[in-house]
């Protein structure tokens, strides 16, 4: 197995299965995600798939914060032929594949940052390849959409299965049955009742993406590496204990944490009891000021800049006018009243 793998990963049958791999020797695949969509373990799964039941050499780490839910997440997998030794555990700057776990990511970071001219990103979208290729600014490569998260919701499960579908599918080299058998084993001994929901959701993923590809022009070095420097040196050091960007502060965006669903309100059926704004943990809804008119304030909508999607107020509201929607792109944009209105027209 180990022989055969190693042959596969170098030469490939015909020509290489594989659009090349890094200046470590190494095949890189960098997941772009969120806390709670299940990144880090996709990426357990997939470093096990190939070292326990491929026979090559792999590495996983991720990277995120001390709140990890809600927050962005990068998880790392190197693969190479079991005769290569795998020293290198850097972030991947220069992945071969990218998968980006929440569409919404792509607004606030360059997610295939350092992406080769010839690799493959792969998207969490309802939108097409040429949607996502424009969205994302890309030349060349290829690019592969599934809806993960609406295969995730029909099977019960998350995208993170889904994903790892689409990787299997964008990498000839990897054996779908070595994923298949790790999602099983990862899942037996705790949530054994899930397993064969996310298989189902791999082979969906594995069977409904789609995928574009776009010829490198000779010379073309593909995306930029992008390296974040140190915000501060000793000279300009703030405060020891100083939190200069605090998570209430009026300009934070929370919408790249919201995990495909936010609360629909319907003004006609609501009776402006406050219960949502009580269990409302980042005070995102906004209302009227007393006046003449209306002595009683009142519930004027929601500033979707501030929703992370929590869904708790739908869960609260008594008359059913807070909903559960699945999000679309603009609808937010579309339907958000701003919280704080002399913060718009490019001030923030």
């Amino acid at each position: 197995m180990a022989a055969v793998a190693t042959n596969r990963l170098r030469e490939g049958e015909g020509g290489p299965l594989i659009p090349g791999v890094g200046d470590d020797g190494s095949f890189g695949i960098r997941f772009e995600s969120i806390g709670g969509l299940g990144a880090h373990l996709a990426g357990k799964i997939l470093a096990e798939a190939v070292v326990l039941r491929q026979g090559l050499n792999g590495a996983h780490f991720s990277s995120y914060g001390s709140e990890k839910k809600g927050t962005p997440v990068k998880s790392f997998v190197r693969i190479c032929p079991a005769d290569r030794e795998l020293r290198t555990s850097s972030p991947i700057e220069s992945p071969q594949v990218v998968a980006v776990f929440h569409e919404a990511l792509a607004r606030s970071i360059d997610v295939v940052a350092g992406l080769s001219a010839t690799g493959t990103a792969i998207m969490n979208t309802r939108k097409s390849p040429e949607e996502i290729r424009e969205a994302l600014g890309l030349r060349s490569g290829t690019v592969m959409v599934l809806d993960a998260l609406g295969i995730a919701l029909e099977e019960k499960t998350r995208v993170n299965t889904a994903m790892l579908g689409a990787v299997a599918r964008s990498c000839p080299f990897l054996e779908a049955d070595a994923l298949r058998e790790t999602i099983r084993a990862s899942f037996s001994n705790r949530y054994a009742h899930l397993v064969d929901a996310n298989i189902r959701t791999f082979d969906r993923g594995y069977a409904e993406v789609r995928m574009t590809t776009w010829p490198a022009a000779p010379g073309d070095p593909g995306r930029a590496v992008q390296r974040a420097a140190p915000a501060f040196g000793y000279l300009v050091a703030p405060i020891g204990g100083a939190i200069l960007d605090p998570g209430n502060s009026i300009v934070r965006d929370l919408s790249t944490s919201r995990q495909g669903f936010l609360p629909a309100f319907d003004p006609e059926t609501c009776v402006h009891c406050g219960i949502c704004d009580i269990v409302c943990p980042d005070l995102c809804f906004v209302w009227s000021a007393d006046s003449e008119k209306e002595p009683a304030v009142r519930l004027m909508g929601i500033d979707y800049h501030y929703c992370k999607g929590c869904l708790k107020c739908v869960d609260a509201c008594p008359t059913g006018s807070l909903t559960e929607r699945r999000e679309q792109d603009g609808w937010a944009e579309e339907h958000r009243v701003p919280l704080f209105s002399w913060l718009e027209g490019g001030s923030r």
